[in-house]
């Protein structure tokens, strides 16, 4: 099968033209997400004349792997016209785009086995390298234009289709938070009349500790005086396995995806477990990064299950994320939380409403929150079919035959 793979050295080629004139403002960077993003690099008193100019439908890559752990940066430009990169970047081009199409070729650098690939074939003792020469040698299939252009637009639908779940998510958990934040923090949830609370003179009391009027019946307390808090214990590596043998485990954020976390380990020695539904946050540093589990499941150290007293975990869940802000607001002042302790989760100071409310809040986000896993089930299905066909692309070959 392999023997109709071709090499790419015959279709790609280095472009070095810099910026000498300093005419391009747009700085790039490339991401292990195989993206060109706006760079961070500190730039000041660097001479830009030396960066290298990108334009749109050329790739740029850096050839140092050892950094960047599995992934290979290597991303092609097409959100801007033109842009300059590092020096330290080699920019390329496919040589004849009815040979070999750009978003072809950027596809199969999208798939793992590629990084696997340019990871094994670096070289290097200080710093492992995959230089221009291992990016010539690497074979792929490349079958007619027609064929490519089917193949990419395919794809094209698969990422399209994912960004709109992705957007559809997002302003349904805006929508969420802004109204955990109308009735928990401005106290605007509906009175009896169904009016704005505060603002059509609900009774609001000054407290000393919080150094602010709250509803009447409300008072300060503690994340522990709402919630049940397990802290994960990693079970022994060799019970570890990924054939679902025992319980799903999770072992930290690595496995949190987008709002739900991806079934990666099962373990045949649970030592903590939490339950469908409940929140988990992430106890290690980064500390603060939030899951729901979508399955019973074992919790390890880096991890916390956190569930409501009273069984309104979709209020808990985003009183959590405004817990997060602290610890958000600490990271950027440089006070970063290398960890949390289970006492530490209990004694975050929070507000705690009556609970009429909080329970009449559950009611209404619960449906949005069902509209949202809804979402994230097919946003999981989707990215199961765009691994599929990125993998797939190995097969091309034999429709030629």
């Amino acid at each position: 099968m392999k023997s109709s793979y071709k090499k790419l050295g015959n279709y790609i080629q280095i472009v070095n033209k810099r910026d000498a004139n300093k005419t391009v403002d747009k700085l790039l960077g490339v991401s292990i997400r195989k993206v060109l993003m706006p760079s961070i690099a500190n730039i000041i008193g660097t001479d830009m004349s030396t960066y290298k100019i990108i334009k749109k439908n050329q790739f740029a890559y850096g050839p140092v792997t050892s950094r960047n752990g599995d992934k290979i940066s290597v991303a092609l430009l097409e959100e801007y016209e033109e842009a300059i990169v590092s020096q330290a970047y080699t920019v390329f081009e496919v040589i004849d785009k009815n040979e070999l199409l750009p978003e072809y070729l950027m596809m199969w650098f999208r798939r793992p086995e590629f990084d696997r690939y340019a990871r094994f074939k670096s070289h290097g003792s200080a710093r492992e390298i995959f230089g221009w020469d291992e990016m010539c040698d690497t074979e792929l299939p490349i079958p007619s234009i027609e064929k490519q252009k089917e193949i990419v637009k395919e794809y094209h639908v698969l990422v399209d289709r994912i960004d709109l779940n992705k957007q559809l998510i997002s302003k349904l958990e805006e929508t969420a938070q802004a109204i955990y934040k109308q009735w928990f923090v401005d106290f605007e949830f509906p009175d009896e009349n169904g009016k704005p609370y505060k603002s059509n003179g609900g009774e609001m009391v000054w407290n000393e500790e919080l150094e602010k009027e709250i509803p009447e019946g409300w008072k300060n307390g503690k994340l522990g005086d709402l919630a049940i808090i397990i802290m994960g214990q990693s079970p022994s590596g060799e019970s570890y396995n990924t054939e679902e043998n025992g319980d799903i485990f999770y072992q930290g954020r690595t496995e949190f995806g987008f709002r739900f976390p991806e079934v990666k380990n099962y373990t045949t020695e649970a030592k903590r477990r939490a339950r469908k539904g409940d929140i988990l946050m992430s106890v290690r540093a980064p500390v603060g990064d939030l899951n729901i589990a979508n399955n019973d499941c074992a919790i390890g150290r880096g991890i916390a299950s956190i569930k409501s007293k009273i069984k309104c975990n979709s209020f808990l869940f985003y009183l959590m994320k405004e817990v997060r802000k602290q610890f958000d607001v600490a990271n950027d002042e440089g006070t970063i939380f290398g960890s949390i302790t289970k006492d530490g989760l209990n004694d975050i100071e929070v507000l705690v409403p009556n609970e009429k409310i909080v329970k009449n809040f559950e009611a209404k986000i619960q449906i949005i929150d069902k509209s949202i896993r809804v979402y994230c089930f097919q946003h999981s299905a989707l990215l199961n079919l765009k691994s599929l066909l990125l993998a797939k692309m190995t097969k091309v070959e034999t429709e030629l035959n």
